[in-house]
């Protein structure tokens, strides 16, 4: 059978009765000279379409929102801690303002995560790639905190390898990245959310290795025997500083959480050894090693002995701990992912929430402190909470009030390119050794030329 284009097809296309009701959808199929009505799709839906893109923007623009609030808590505490000490980390015990900015990047990583790896076709090569990026991240951080870089003052350059500090900041997320990164890929089974009690069924794996995570943390915490050590330090009694002294520790005991008989450090002490440790741990601002405590100071005249021992605040076993803020953060990722009602995600996530802070404040009842060094359960069930519900209140902003968010955001952003100026400039006033200052500028000088410039651009 032959069609005439010029009259067959535009009646077939375009058929009076019907021409009202015809979409761009509708057309015609020639299958073995046979005329086949194609199947008639769903109207486009310009509300529904409006809807998903809205509905992307504002899961983005929160992730991004509490992102920026994070990077601006990061510099406040950073440039007002010094003359704040109390907004400053916490020395040994306790909680301040900087000691939420670390567990909210975890959770941040964690949230990134369950985005990125909502749909893995290839497991192989996406696992090849995790590894990849975690590696490269955790070489940056050794390249970072290392100990390449001595200082503006400091002449020298390079590294001793045989002091070397293997762990830091970069490295705990990268640890956090490769764990939750792995648990996204291969232990979310593939079961369709269409509920409450698909979306456990779909999750559960990952939540028991979260729990076994913390099984493992506290059970060595308070099982593991912490013998006596001892450790180097430079001779108080010499003028040169070749000479040193050994410091011995008594500890002999488990289930100790004070600075020097803790189990975090006797692993770290282990694995990675003494001279690869951070040398100016925080409890050099406690009562018993500082006069001026809770800010660094001399030592009392009856300080103890482990005062100036070495301490890694990020180190192995605590870093497996901090892993664990990732996974909440991905728990908060599927919840974005699988419920698209503004007002179910601030419930699921509500609900979430207040758990983790009744579990921390139950944990420090029963004996166990927040320890930020030690990143012990209470702190993560506390900061994960509260990263948690701070999230949900920026989410609601985005969400309902979008007018504060983006003035907020402003803000954020006259605040990180003034800091950015403050960088630039601190750094050419280095290198150029202007004559006119007799010392270093000091923080508000640089703080007003950065304005200066930033008038004159």
């Amino acid at each position: 059978m032959s069609l005439e284009p010029d009259t067959h097809i535009p009646l077939l296309r375009h058929p009076p009765a019907a021409a009202a009701a015809s979409s761009p959808q509708n057309d015609i199929e020639v299958v073995e000279d046979e005329i086949v009505p194609a199947p008639v799709l769903a109207p486009y839906e310009p509300d529904q379409a409006a809807s998903a893109k809205s509905d992307r923007r504002s899961r983005l623009v929160s992730l991004d929102v509490f992102r920026g609030l994070t990077v601006a808590l990061m510099i406040l505490v950073d440039d007002a801690g010094g003359a704040f000490p109390s907004m400053n980390h916490s020395p040994w015990f306790g909680v301040a303002l900087a000691d939420f900015v670390m567990p909210f990047f975890l959770f941040i990583t964690g949230v990134s995560i369950s985005l990125t790896f909502k749909k893995v076709p290839d497991k192989l090569s996406g696992t090849r790639k995790v590894i990849q990026r975690a590696i490269k991240l955790f070489l940056l951080g050794v390249l970072l905190q290392g100990g390449y870089f001595h200082g503006s003052k400091d002449l020298t350059y390079g590294v001793d390898v045989e002091r070397i500090r293997w762990l830091g900041v970069l490295q705990r997320i990268s640890i956090g990245y490769l764990l939750a990164s792995i648990s996204e890929i291969w232990l979310a089974n593939n079961v369709i959310v269409d509920s409450a009690v698909s979306f456990v069924k779909k999750y559960y794996i990952q939540w028991i290795f979260t729990v076994l995570l913390c099984i493992i943390y506290v059970g060595l915490l308070y099982g593991l025997y912490v013998p006596s050590w001892q450790y180097e330090v430079p001779s108080m009694n010499s003028t040169s500083s070749s000479k040193i002294e050994i410091c011995q520790i008594q500890c002999g005991l488990r289930g100790s959480l004070e600075p020097p008989c803790n189990v975090v450090g006797l692993i770290d002490r282990f694995f990675l050894g003494q001279h690869h440790l951070y040398q100016h741990p925080v409890y050099r601002r406690t009562k018993e090693c500082s006069v001026n405590s809770p800010d660094y100071g001399p030592l009392p005249s009856n300080s103890p002995g482990w005062c100036l021992a070495p301490f890694d605040p990020e180190g192995i076993l605590s870093s497996l701990m901090a892993a664990a803020t990732c996974f909440v953060g991905l728990h908060f990722g599927h919840i974005i992912s699988h419920f698209k009602e503004p007002i179910r995600r601030m419930f699921f996530w509500s609900i979430s929430s207040f758990p983790f802070l009744l579990s921390g404040l139950v944990l420090q009842v029963l004996g166990m402190p927040l320890s930020k060094p030690l990143y012990t359960l209470s702190y993560m069930c506390i900061t994960a909470g509260i990263a948690g519900l701070v999230f949900t209140i920026t989410f609601y902003l985005v969400s309902f009030m979008p007018p504060a968010v983006y003035i907020f955001q402003l803000r954020v952003e006259i605040q990180l390119t003034n800091q950015c100026l403050f960088s630039i400039l601190d750094t050419s006033l280095r290198i150029s050794s202007f004559t006119v200052l007799s010392e270093t500028p000091s923080s508000g000088d640089l703080w007003l030329m950065c304005h200066l410039v930033a008038r004159r651009k």
